[in-house]
């Protein structure tokens, strides 16, 4: 019997299994930088506290960002995996390599363009959220005065009720009472529990929670200071041109406007084409 069939049987198990693993990568439909393709995956840190945008749901985590997370991978032939990260310790994740990117909703601000590259993929405003009917008749930052409000850490909501709160003590009125704390669910727990007078977030998680439970709050003013979200990158990463191609990708397809419409977020999100 010759050796020749059992070579080239053998030739073709070997390809079968490189195709299985995902080795012929340079069909996806956009090239990722050779470091993601060798590991295979894109890393994101996320602080998966925040629904509908990143929660456990179980202990897999799911949302809009997750969703977008895995498309985005899966555009460069990679899976995409999730690192939990604290919000206030995020952007200091990414540059010590933690993680490849983070998507968690993050603003793209100047401040932080300073650290990172941002690819930005949706616009959200702010919100507030109050006790169902709105008793003490909240309506605006500025009626913040006097009250005490819950915010996660480290993020812009907590820089626009830091400001804004100064600007009302500069005109004579009461500061803002800011209660800070780690987690986003936990913000809005302590509304829930009465020890404040409101919780303020980005509209998304607040139009979720105010869904969730709609017979004790209700969100009573939105959107407000509109803004860019976005992936974030390490600065000369190669990986933010292939992350922007991605996204531009997603959007001509319609994926971005279908996971949108997926996690009920229309009213509280605009897209940026």
């Amino acid at each position: 019997m010759s050796k020749y069939p059992v070579a080239l049987a053998a030739v073709g198990a070997v390809s079968a299994v490189l195709a299985a693993v995902g080795f012929a990568r340079a069909s996806a439909p956009i090239q990722p930088p050779a470091n993601i393709a060798k590991a295979g995956k894109i890393v994101y840190c996320s602080d998966v506290t925040y629904p509908p945008e990143e929660y456990f749901k179980g202990s897999t985590a799911v949302g809009s960002d997750i969703d977008i997370a895995n498309a985005v991978a899966k555009l460069m032939g990679v899976k995409a995996q999730i690192k939990n990260t604290t919000f206030d310790s995020i952007i200091a994740a990414l540059l010590v390599k933690k993680c490849d990117a983070i998507i968690s909703g993050m603003n793209d601000t100047a401040a932080r363009r300073k650290s990172v590259d941002f690819v930005d993929y949706l616009s959200v405003g702010q919100a507030i959220t109050v006790k169902k009917g709105n008793p003490l008749h909240l309506s605006t930052l500025a009626s913040l005065s006097g009250k005490r409000v819950s915010v996660e850490s480290g993020t812009t909501n907590r820089g626009f009720l830091v400001s804004t709160s100064k600007t009302l003590v500069k005109q004579g009125k009461k500061p803002i009472t800011i209660v800070t704390f780690p987690k986003d669910t936990d913000a809005f727990a302590a509304l829930l529990a009465g020890r404040v007078d409101a919780y303020y977030a980005d509209a998304p998680p607040a139009a979720y929670y105010a869904k969730q439970n709609s017979s004790k709050v209700e969100v009573c003013c939105h959107p407000i200071n509109p803004f860019p979200i976005g992936i974030a990158i390490r600065k000369h990463d190669p990986l933010k041109a292939a992350v922007q191609k991605a996204i531009d990708t997603l959007y001509a397809n319609g994926t971005i406007k279908s996971i949108v419409a997926k996690w009920g977020m229309a009213s509280a999100a605009k897209f940026l084409k």
